[in-house]
């Protein structure tokens, strides 16, 4: 008797499956940050307010219905970095990469030498225990944040990044910008991170380099003053580089734009893996 109440079409579990996929991608976005606390609290005052749409009591309908209509746009302000980040995500992920790009090696004329020159010096300056931050471009455009340091705009060189971040230089304390197969800007400030869930041993640099990966498509390397430690933050997510090898295949799969090749493409899928298995 209820079942034949119940009408379901093709639609509705299409709908059905968008919402829940929306839900989850907005969820992916902001768990073990302080916004998944307020998006508990609004899906519990939505279930409420359903309660009693069904209940029929109207006055109190009323008022959340209007509560809820004004915090929509309340949600686009307490959310703003987490859209940001979804839209960056599904625009890359399903227009860019998927249907408009053609065959190319990397992203903005990166060269394979200046990669190679990044992961150098980095692995050079892990070993020396040199703090460094350095913020690789591929679409967001930074120009706000490069205003904010010195012009560099220089190749990528080994040694060249290496003396940017010595200890006593006077380009050392801030980031570098790395754009378009080019060190554009050093000296650079970025914003810092408000995650509550990093772990003690981050300090400013690495709050830094995760802030930039909130509110842009950037990926970030940064090397511990402390302990030598690579790490690289990208999508909101940090984690540890574990070696010269991973350093160098996160890199390249962050600028690969399509595979030419069956080799090209299981190699990108392994560094993304890896990457996912490391976020914290």
């Amino acid at each position: 008797m209820l079942l034949s109440l119940i009408h379901i079409t093709v639609i509705d579990i299409i709908d059905i499956l968008i919402v829940a996929f929306l839900l989850y991608k907005l969820y992916q976005l902001i768990k073990g940050t302080a916004a998944i606390k307020i998006f508990f609290g609004i899906a519990i005052v939505y279930l409420v307010w359903l309660l009693v749409k069904a209940l029929k009591m109207e006055l109190v309908e009323s008022i959340m219905g209007q509560v809820i209509g004004v915090g929509v746009i309340a949600l686009i302000v307490v959310f703003q970095q987490e859209v940001r980040q979804f839209l960056l995500i599904l625009g890359d992920k399903y227009f860019k990469r998927g249907f408009f790009v053609g065959k190319v090696k990397l992203r903005n004329d990166f060269s394979l030498e200046g990669v190679e020159s990044i992961v150098q010096a980095c692995m050079e300056m892990s070993e020396t225990k040199t703090g460094a931050l350095i913020v690789i471009t591929r679409e967001t455009s930074l120009q706000t944040i490069i205003q904010t340091g010195e012009t560099v705009n220089a190749d990528i060189n080994t040694q060249l990044i290496k003396a940017i971040f010595y200890k006593n230089a006077p380009l050392h304390d801030g980031a570098m910008i790395i754009e378009k197969n080019r060190i554009v800007a050093a000296k650079c400030i970025l914003p810092v991170s408000q995650n509550p869930n990093l772990p003690n041993e981050y300090g400013l640099r690495h709050r830094s380099g995760l802030g930039i990966s909130e509110t842009s498509d950037a990926l970030v390397i940064i090397v511990s003053e402390q302990s030598g430690n690579i790490s690289i933050a990208q999508n909101g997510q940090i984690h540890k580089a574990s070696g010269r090898d991973y350093l160098k295949k996160a890199i390249l799969a962050y600028l690969r734009q399509k595979s030419d090749s069956k080799k090209e493409h299981k190699a990108e899928k392994e560094a993304n893996k890896a990457v996912e298995d490391s976020k914290i």
